[in-house]
């Protein structure tokens, strides 16, 4: 059976990695395999150059390399897989998290958070609240002699 030809990865809806940008390695996997551990070469390391990828725009780019800059090294960024002990379920594993990582990296930043004022009746509450436990406590002790 014939691997689904794919045009790319698809990472959001306007970002597509063309396959020519992606490269393989593969190497031994350590873990679990039985007999065919120590001959096949099942742990996937997929290659992406973020810093010369076609497939972001300048912003993009920008955003996607100050994010992952503590995974990148020299631009490249590396995705190993050896979880499975098939190299084509590796494959798909690193696709996948190649994929969920720069989608998650190109995410724009949530909206910043505008400063509120407790309400009137909040702060009310709130000491209402501190004023009862204050209560309860006092009524716990022992009574003093005056």
């Amino acid at each position: 059976m014939a691997a689904p030809h794919r045009p790319g990865l698809r990472v959001t809806e306007g970002v597509t990695i063309p396959e020519s940008e992606l490269s393989w390695r593969f190497s031994r996997s350590s873990g679990p395999g039985g007999q065919g551990v120590n001959t096949a070469d099942s742990r996937a390391e997929l290659v992406w150059d973020a810093a010369g990828s076609a497939a972001l725009t300048p912003a993009q780019r920008e955003r996607l390399l100050e994010r992952l800059s503590g995974r990148l090294v020299d631009g490249v960024l590396t995705i190993a897989a050896s979880e499975h002990r098939a190299q084509l379920r590796n494959r798909d594993a690193a696709r996948a998290r190649l994929a969920a990582l720069v989608a998650e990296a190109l995410r724009p930043p949530a909206p910043s958070r505008r400063p509120t004022k407790p309400s009137r009746g909040s702060k009310e509450r709130r000491l209402k609240a501190k004023q009862r436990r204050t209560d309860v406590k006092q009524l716990r002790q022992r009574p003093r002699d005056s």
